[in-house]
């Protein structure tokens, strides 16, 4: 299970390409040009269903496959994305959006049924707050769970607000979730850790995700860099532990996790985010090689697109949010010819961006064509999609969402 799981497939044929062995995409658009389309994007997403000031929050998808089954969630993920692509940004108006949306993920927070400061893995994306003052909270295609990795990330959002505005709501909304994390996911089998989160009937999820644990080293670790409890950092001591036991030192990656008695290690599949988002978080250069990893394991190869896939499980298909990931793990690393294939993935999207299947020339599909398998139950499509446009964003603009 996976916090953005929705739709299964069967696994399709795996296939390779070298990063190493690419040549250079045409590129005759601007940065400045594509970025802005990109930004223009996700306004348009956000005003899909209501305008200004008013809460709301973004739906996730948008056309292709997915556009025809109807599938019109507000991934909390995605919506947390989109928050530190526009202060990656930080343009006034962009600054106002953001507030919005964090604004409107506090709501569905406080207004939760179980009032103990988690959010749900996705929801209705319409306004939140009905005329009459009434709660208009609903989730949406099973998604009432809550995952780990969905609060981190929420909790990360809520803090670049935070940073950004100095409204001490968000950094409230903050440490909630980096409570709620503690008090309902934390674990002492195996390696330690914390654990998947809970389902929609709050039943604790027990198999424990390296990226989940990512996420929440991530946001513990920021809360203790601004406020200095000392709480705070055993907490993400307690992260650190477990993603280092996932370390394969002899292959240079990151493992996916462990099964449900919290100690056997997953080995299949192996995910691309994890050996990138270890490194933007930790930035360990001892652990460096798992970038390197994914480079050439993942490297994917669909038509003229080009980057890498999600896991090791088919590779025949390019995943444009990890493409982003890995430009930005590549760039903040800076070593010899890192700044120069960080280029070419970027590159690379932007050419998705003009003339992928089912594009507007603005946003950023999921992936190259549809059925990207992932290996953990669920699939891409070719759908534009907030995530894949908000990593874009974030990516081009050097900003390390783990370290607000």
């Amino acid at each position: 299970m996976h916090r953005r799981q929705f739709i299964k497939l069967s696994v399709a044929t795996a296939a390779s390409l070298t990063l190493t062995s690419w040549g250079k995409a045409s590129a005759s658009w601007s940065m400045q040009s594509s970025l802005n389309k990109a930004y223009s994007f996700i306004d348009s997403m956000m005003d899909l269903y209501d305008r200004g000031d008013h809460l709301r929050l973004i739906q996730s998808y948008k056309g292709g496959y997915l556009g025809s089954i109807g599938f019109d969630p507000a991934f909390t993920y995605d919506n947390a994305l989109a928050i530190i692509a526009y202060l990656s940004r930080g343009l006034g108006k962009d600054k106002k959006r953001a507030t919005v949306l964090g604004d409107s993920l506090l709501y569905v927070q406080e207004n939760d049924p179980a009032a103990d400061g988690r959010v749900r893995d996705a929801y209705e994306p319409s306004q939140l707050l009905l005329e009459d003052g009434t709660p208009n909270i609903a989730y949406r295609w099973g998604q009432g769970g809550s995952a780990t990795g969905n609060q981190a990330w929420t909790g990360l959002a809520f803090l670049w607000l935070y940073l950004t505005t100095k409204h001490h709501r968000f950094l409230q909304g903050a440490e909630s979730i980096g409570t709620w994390i503690l008090e309902n996911t934390y674990d002492t089998r195996g390696a330690g850790g914390y654990m998947g989160g809970v389902d929609a009937a709050n039943n604790v999820l027990t198999w424990k995700s390296t990226e989940h644990n990512i996420d929440a080293y991530s946001l513990f670790r920021s809360l203790y860099n601004m406020l200095g409890n000392i709480n705070w950092k055993n907490a993400a001591d307690h992260a650190y532990d477990f993603i280092i036991s996932m370390w394969n030192g002899e292959g240079g990656f990151f493992w996916t996790g462990t099964g449900t008695d919290g100690t056997t290690t997953n080995t299949y599949p192996i995910p691309e985010d994890v050996q990138t988002w270890s490194y933007l978080a930790i930035q360990d250069p001892h652990l460096q090689r798992s970038i390197d990893w994914a480079a050439e394991n993942l490297a994917a190869q669909d038509s003229i697109f080009r980057g890498v896939s999600f896991s090791n499980a088919d590779t025949s298909k390019v995943w444009f949010e990890g493409t982003a990931h890995l430009a930005l793990a590549l760039n903040r690393r800076g070593a010899a010819r890192d700044l120069e294939q960080s280029e070419l993935l970027i590159q690379y999207i932007r050419l998705a961006q003009e003339k992928a299947m089912n594009t507007d020339g603005k946003g950023i599909v999921a992936a190259s064509s549809d059925g990207l398998q992932t290996g953990f139950g669920y699939s891409y499509y070719a759908s534009l999609h907030i995530g894949a446009t908000s990593w874009y964003c974030i990516a081009a603009n050097r900003s390390n969402p783990f370290q607000p």
